[in-house]
C-alpha cells in the first residue's frame, strides 16, 4: 500500500515481482457508510496480459515446477507471514467487505491452515508403477499443468483465492490471479503477504484487482493459460466454460448454491435453531453455502416456524465496528436493493414470515444494511426457491416424509451442499445418499476441512477443491512405458544371454 498527496490509501497490483499501477483508478467504499476507504489501480486486459506472460516465463525457465522442497518452503513462509499479519488482514477485511470481526477472523484463520496443508502436500507423490506383463514396465507421474488462471469473488476474497492458488502452487503451477474491485485494499494486502515470501521466485505469483471483466476474460480465453479455477455464479461459470472451450483447457468451477437444511420431526430444535439462524445470516447470506432453504417436517413445522422467526427478528444488524453487531452490511447498496426486490417479489406468491429488508432511517440507512427475511412457500418452482438470492433470505418449506424431503431438496439446479437434522443415527446416510449435493452435514452446518474435497453436483460446479484432489486440478498425468533390457527379456523367455 501507499499514500497519495491527499493522504488517501492507494494500492497497486503485483505482477512479475513488481508493484504496478494502471491507467484507471478505482475507489474502494465502506459498505457500512458508503465512504471512500481508498483508491486502487484498476486492472484490465493489460494487467492480465502481463500476469500471464510473467507466469508463463516463470514456469518455463525456473525451478518451481520441479523443485518440491522450494514449493513447500515457500508455502510455509506464506502461512507464517499471514499468521504474523492476520490481525491487520482481519481488520481490513471486516471494514472493506462488511463482515463482522468474528467472521473475518474465521475466514483468515481457515486460510492459514489451508496454506500449510498444501505446503505439506507439495512434498507428496501419487504416481503408480507396475510390471504390466513380463519384461514391460509402466509408471505414471504427475506433473504441473503450467499456468493457472484464478478468478475469485468479493464475498470471501482471502479464503476463496487461497483455496485455488495454494494447491496450484503446491502442484508446481504458476499463477495469474484476478480479484474484484469491491475488496481492492484487502486484495493488495493479501498480494503483499503472499508475494513477499522470501523463497518465492519472481513471476510465479502474479495478481491484480479489476472492477470490470476484460482481464478476467483474457485469462479465460488466452491459450497461454492452461487451467482455470473460478469461484462465483453459475451464470458466469457457464460463460467461462464456453469461452475456454476453444483451447480445451482444464476447468475447476465452484458455482452457486441453494442449500436445503432438512429438519426432521425428531431433530433437537434447541441445537438446530441457533445454527439455522447463523446459516442464514453468516457473511450476511453472501455465501455459496448459505442455508437458504429451511425444509421442515410437518410435525415440528409450527414450533420451528415460531422459534426461527423470533431468532431472525432478534439478529442485531450493524457495522463491524460495533461489538454488538451480529450481522454486517451487504457488499454495497446495489446488492441491498437487489435483495429487497427479491423479497418484495416473493410476497406476491408466498407468505412472508419475517419481512426484514432495508433500513429507511437512522445511521444504518446510509449503508448497505438489510434485516434477515424468512418466506414460507409451498411450490418448489417459485423464483425464491429456484434462484440464489445471495443475501440473508431463506425459504420455509414443509414436507411430510423422507421421500418428500428428498424430492424437494433436489428440486433446484444446484447441488453444492445440504444439511440433515435428526436424532436417528441411520437417517443421515440413508437420506444423504439420495441428495444431489457435494457436501452433506449432519446436525451442523458449514464445517469444511482442508483434507476433504469440496465441490458441487449439477449446476453448482465442475471439479473439486480442498483435499488431495485439489492438486490434481492443476496437474497432468504422464504415462511412461519402459520395456526391460533385451538381455533380461531373453533371460525370462529362456534365450541365450551373451556378455
Amino acid at each position: 500500500m501507499s499514500s497519495t498527496t491527499t493522504g488517501t490509501v492507494h494500492v497497486r497490483n503485483l505482477i512479475d515481482g513488481v508493484w504496478t499501477d494502471s491507467g484507471t483508478i478505482g475507489e474502494s467504499l465502506d459498505p457500512a457508510t458508503g465512504e471512500v476507504l481508498g483508491t486502487f489501480a484498476d486492472g484490465g486486459a493489460d494487467e492480465a496480459r502481463a500476469a500471464i506472460d510473467a507466469a508463463r516465463r516463470a514456469f518455463g525457465t525456473g525451478d518451481w515446477s520441479r523443485d518440491r522442497d522450494l514449493r513447500a518452503r515457500t508455502l510455509f513462509e506464506m502461512a507464517d507471514r499471514m499468521a504474523a499479519r492476520q490481525d491487520e488482514l482481519i481488520a481490513l477485511l471486516s471494514r472493506e467487505n462488511g463482515k463482522i470481526p468474528s467472521e473475518a477472523a474465521l475466514e483468515v484463520g481457515l486460510t492459514i491452515s489451508k496454506i500449510r496443508y498444501y505446503g505439506a502436500l507439495a512434498l507428496t507423490e501419487s504416481g503408480r508403477a507396475s510390471e504390466v506383463k513380463p519384461g514391460l514396465y509402466s509408471m505414471t507421474l504427475r506433473q504441473p499443468v503450467g499456468v493457472a488462471g484464478v478468478i475469485a469473488p468479493w464475498n470471501s476474497p482471502v479464503i476463496l483465492s487461497v483455496r485455488s492458488f495454494a494447491p496450484a502452487l503446491a502442484a508446481g503451477a504458476t499463477v495469474a490471479l484476478k480479484l474484484p474491485g469491491q475488496t481492492a485494499l484487502t486484495n493488495s494486502l493479501l498480494f503483499d503477504i503472499i508475494g513477499g515470501a522470501p523463497s518465492l521466485p519472481r513471476g510465479v505469483f502474479n495478481a491484480f484487482t479489476e472492477s470490470g471483466s476484460a482481464g478476467a476474460r483474457l485469462i479465460v480465453a488466452d491459450p497461454g493459460v492452461d487451467v482455470i479455477s473460478y469461484t462465483g455464479s453459475t451464470r458466469v461459470g457457464r460463460a467461462i466454460m464456453a469461452d475456454a472451450s476453444a483451447s480445451l483447457k482444464g476447468m475447476s468451477l465452484e458455482l452457486g448454491g441453494k442449500t436445503p437444511m432438512i429438519v426432521f420431526d425428531d431433530a433437537d430444535l434447541d441445537a438446530a435453531v441457533p445454527v439455522l439462524t447463523k446459516a442464514i445470516t453468516t457473511f450476511t447470506g453472501q455465501f455459496c453455502m448459505t442455508g437458504s432453504r429451511i425444509l421442515v417436517q410437518r410435525g415440528v413445522a409450527d414450533e420451528l416456524r415460531t422459534r426461527l422467526s423470533a431468532a431472525l427478528e432478534a439478529v442485531r444488524v450493524g457495522p463491524g465496528s460495533d461489538p454488538d453487531s451480529e450481522m454486517g452490511p451487504l457488499i454495497d447498496r446495489a446488492n441491498a436493493d437487489r435483495v429487497e426486490r427479491a423479497v418484495a417479489d416473493a410476497a406476491e406468491y408466498a407468505e412472508v414470515l419475517v419481512r426484514g429488508g432495508r433500513f429507511t432511517d437512522g445511521p444504518l440507512a446510509a449503508g448497505a444494511f438489510v434485516r434477515p427475511s424468512l418466506v414460507e412457500v409451498e411450490e418448489v418452482d417459485r423464483p425464491i426457491v429456484q434462484r440464489e438470492v445471495f443475501g440473508p433470505v431463506a425459504t420455509f418449506e414443509v414436507f411430510d416424509d423422507e421421500a418428500d424431503a428428498i424430492s424437494r431438496a433436489n428440486a433446484t439446479e444446484f447441488g453444492l451442499a445440504a444439511g440433515i437434522w435428526t436424532r436417528d443415527v441411520d437417517r443421515p446416510l440413508r437420506v444423504g445418499r439420495e441428495l444431489d449435493a457435494g457436501t452433506v452435514w449432519t446436525n451442523t452446518w458449514a464445517v469444511i476441512v482442508d483434507q476433504m474435497e469440496e465441490g458441487g453436483f449439477k449446476q453448482s460446479g465442475v471439479g473439486r477443491l480442498n483435499g488431495e484432489r485439489a492438486l490434481e486440478e492443476f496437474q497432468e498425468i504422464k504415462h511412461f512405458v519402459h520395456p526391460a533390457p533385451r538381455s533380461e527379456s531373453r533371460r525370462r523367455t529362456g534365450g541365450e544371454v551373451t556378455a
